[in-house]
């Protein structure tokens, strides 16, 4: 389990992890309903780094307060996605991101004890996986959307970007989450 911060600084490290959540899952519901081609939309280059988020909070902070970033940031981002992405899309994103977002604490909270690398990694897969289907699947089926091909090619960016962010991962832990 990390060290206890100040509560000054966690609770600042939450509201800028809630505000990185919003900005990050409302920008994907805009994003996501242009597509690239019929493999990729743009949102799934935007949403995987939501998982860097919550693995920082979980890292620094322990799971309540990356789960804290989840409600909050599901909440505020609902609202929001309503207004600028639509209903269908904003409910299949917060359906997608609640489910994946708790999914990746609990996996990340439990493989926290490993490599540096290894919960984020891990967890951020798993979880991609998880809300990747989820919202592929709430969001575009019986539409003419190519939902399926998206679905895959969105999960192998999503793996990449996993993979891409271990590096900021690793720059941006606490110094004593870091030794951990």
């Amino acid at each position: 389990m990390p060290s206890k911060p100040s509560p000054w600084v966690a609770s600042q490290r939450v509201v800028m992890a809630v505000a990185a959540m919003v900005v990050l899952i409302v920008a994907s519901n805009i994003l996501v309903q242009h597509p690239i081609n019929d493999w990729l939309t743009w949102g799934a280059l935007t949403y995987p780094i939501t998982f860097l988020v919550t693995d920082l909070v979980n890292r620094a902070d322990g799971p309540k307060a990356a789960r804290r970033v989840v409600y909050f940031g599901f909440a505020v981002a609902a609202v929001v996605s309503i207004l600028l992405a639509g209903p269908r899309i904003a409910l299949a994103s917060v359906t997608a991101f609640i489910a994946a977002q708790l999914l990746d604490v609990r996996i990340f909270d439990r493989l926290r004890t490993g490599s540096w690398w290894r919960a984020p990694l891990v967890s951020s897969t798993v979880a991609s996986a998880l809300d990747t289907v989820l919202f592929f699947s709430l969001a575009f089926y019986g539409t003419s959307v190519p939902w399926t091909t998206l679905l895959i090619g969105d999960f192998l960016v999503k793996l990449f970007i996993a993979l891409a962010m271990l590096g900021p991962f690793r720059l941006l832990m606490t110094p004593a989450a870091a030794k951990g």
